[in-house]
């Protein structure tokens, strides 16, 4: 489903962009942006080009399994007051937390308010979630092989392997739909994107489980 354009004047946008990259076996990198932007001409009628008032930059170093962030770095790029540069050291204190659950209260409790930037600490709740999906993509590259591949030689049973998976949404919820696929010894469905590209390849989506050994 394609959500069609409003039509209406543009006041305000904003963009989140975050990747993560393999540093080494055992660490990864994740990089995030938030950047905000005014439509021409909203604070000087003037002005015929899209204005940006905030871009943020956050690095963090995470470690692999553990997923434990090892080093922080904040950079602001587009600040509205040369005191928001102030903060910026704080977000060292990241440094020992673990990126995955009880991230984002955490982060609420270290940087909410006037504890931190309301923006970069927005962005980096943004960020934890590319951190999981990061964790088969990272056993892939370090081994030449699918994800799925890896995941299946390192943990052979697949209620095993989708823990990381538990109550972080309702389809995965210890009584959704996937859990109960589980329990009843059934593996899941493929992701709808795995469906739809095999079939694009020409390849029998129920075939991909099998493509596991």
């Amino acid at each position: 489903m394609t959500v069609a354009d409003p039509g209406l004047p543009l006041l305000h946008t904003r963009s989140y962009d975050v990747s993560s990259y393999r540093e080494s076996d055992t660490r990864l990198r994740i990089r995030g942006r938030v950047h905000d932007v005014k439509p021409p001409g909203l604070y000087l009628p003037e002005d015929p080009d899209p204005m940006s008032i905030h871009q943020m930059v956050v690095d963090v170093v995470v470690e692999f399994p553990s997923l434990i962030i090892v080093d922080a770095q904040v950079v602001m790029e587009t600040h509205p007051h040369p005191h928001c540069v102030e903060i910026v050291d704080h977000y060292k204190n990241l440094i020992g937390l673990s990126i995955t659950r009880g991230f984002t209260h955490k982060v609420r409790e270290l940087f909410g308010g006037p504890r931190g930037c309301t923006h970069t600490t927005a962005l980096l709740q943004a960020m934890a979630p590319v951190a999981i999906q990061s964790m088969w993509s990272m056993m892939a590259s370090a081994e030449g092989e699918t994800a799925v591949e890896v995941g299946h030689r390192s943990t052979p049973d697949i209620r095993e392997r989708m823990q990381f998976n538990r109550n972080t949404c309702h389809v995965w919820s210890e009584d959704g739909p996937m859990f109960s696929l589980l329990d009843q010894g059934e593996d899941p469905p493929p992701p709808l994107w795995v469906q739809e590209r095999m079939e694009k390849l020409g390849l029998d989506p129920a075939d991909w489980h099998n493509r596991r050994g």
